[in-house]
């Protein structure tokens, strides 16, 4: 998000014409390309913002990858980041009357130190309300030289792991939830490859590839790696897509 900073997003030419080195002109011209581009670890500066009209014209995917971290303003004040996820979660809500398909992924850290059980009960309660599509978690671990090896309060372990899990249960079932509510859709579908038992597997343009899940195409037996195919979607899991190619 802060590409070009330090260089004042001075121009360069690209395909005979200028280009900022700026998020939002980078952005805008990878939609030119005509090919699918998702915006991945995209810190939430306001100029994001700028970024949602050109999902919603359909020039990039309806797809951002943003790491909010944590919900308390307490372990974000120690995190030396931006505290007010009220803020954040009315972002969120403004993205999505814009473009109703958007995919929201995003990471966070359990155990931080000087994260109490009431500040893991905001970062729940928050995570329920802004209901994201995709969640990843990690365990704070010292590393050194970090500023926050320093910081008093520290985690122990089994209640770092304690927290972990039930993040990640609480997620899977906004996950499972969101996902059901994609059966009946026709989707376009990126086949990745052909599995010799479940047939063509693919993504759709809410999944990144390693990280997000699957979508498993039936009536499908000619497709092969690198087709679009338009798949009704009949199942899902907390995870995944399963449908049938409908052209």
């Amino acid at each position: 998000s802060a590409y070009g900073v330090d260089i004042r997003h001075r121009a360069s030419t690209w395909r005979g014409g200028p280009v900022r080195a700026h998020m939002t002109d980078l952005a805008r011209a990878l939609g030119d390309l005509g090919v699918w581009v998702r915006l991945h670890y995209v810190y939430p500066y306001p100029h994001v913002d700028d970024i949602i009209p050109l999902m919603a014209d359909g020039r990039l995917l309806p797809y951002l990858d943003i790491p909010f971290q944590h919900a308390s303003p307490a372990v974000l004040k120690a995190m030396r980041r931006p505290a007010d996820q009220e803020r954040v979660l009315a972002r969120v809500q403004a993205w999505r009357r814009a473009v109703p398909d958007l995919t929201i992924r995003s990471t966070f850290i359990v155990g931080f130190p000087g994260e109490t059980e009431d500040d893991f009960q905001l970062l729940l309660d928050w995570l329920a309300e802004a209901a994201l599509d995709r969640v990843g978690c990690f365990k704070y671990e010292a590393v050194d030289g970090a500023a926050a090896n320093d910081l008093d309060g520290a985690v122990p372990e089994a209640l770092k792991e304690e927290r972990w899990h039930r993040l990640m249960a609480a997620q899977q079932a906004i996950s499972t939830r969101r996902l059901a509510a994609k059966r009946g859709q026709v989707l376009d579908v990126l086949i990745d490859e052909i599995d010799g038992d479940a047939g063509p597997i693919g993504r759709s343009k809410g999944d990144a590839p390693e990280i997000d899940g699957l979508v498993y195409v039936a009536g499908a037996c000619d497709a092969k790696p690198g087709d679009i195919l338009q798949v009704r979607i009949e199942d899902s899991d907390a995870y995944d897509l399963y449908g049938t190619a409908v052209g």
